[in-house]
């Protein structure tokens, strides 16, 4: 991911171009790419690893449990980083998606640490919990979902 300097000599890179801006927590805002065209075309021009890192340091993540969420190896990433290579079109699109879910999850629960609770706690009168879905990129649009119902107030 190349990355240029803004008017103000920020350094600006080619995710945070498509972004859409989130006032309350800006540690995701420049990774979150709310619209769905953008977020797959991003997705199959492959990510840098330094958003996977951000993400996960953003949401204070071990990479081991990223790296397993997007279904990939902690060693994997580290070899594309040392290469300087980009995730695959699939693993891409997986985590921009979760960047979008955890970035609209604070949000909406107020800050990470209350959606983190929440995506452990069991729904749907299961034993399985949020967590669970987001190893799959439908799975985390099916947490998303449930988020909105939330936010409308819909029991979930």
């Amino acid at each position: 991911m190349k990355a240029r300097s803004d008017k103000k000599g920020h350094e600006v890179s080619a995710v945070s171009e498509a972004a859409l801006s989130y006032s309350s927590y800006p540690s995701l805002r420049k990774l979150a790419i709310k619209n769905d065209y953008a977020l797959l075309k991003k997705a199959r021009e492959g990510v840098d690893t330094t958003v996977f890192y951000s993400l996960a340091d953003a949401i204070n993540m071990p990479e081991k449990t990223l790296a397993s969420i997007i279904n990939l190896s902690p060693r994997t990433i580290s070899n594309y980083r040392d290469q300087q290579k980009h995730l695959d079109a699939n693993y891409s699109e997986h985590l921009l998606k979760l960047i979008n879910l955890y970035q609209y999850g604070a949000e909406i629960f107020g800050s990470f640490e209350e959606f983190d609770l929440w995506l452990h706690r069991p729904f749907w009168d299961s034993d399985e919990a949020p967590i669970d879905f987001i190893t799959t990129s439908g799975g985390v649009d099916l947490v998303y979902h449930e988020i909105e119902k939330l936010a409308l107030g819909y029991p979930v």
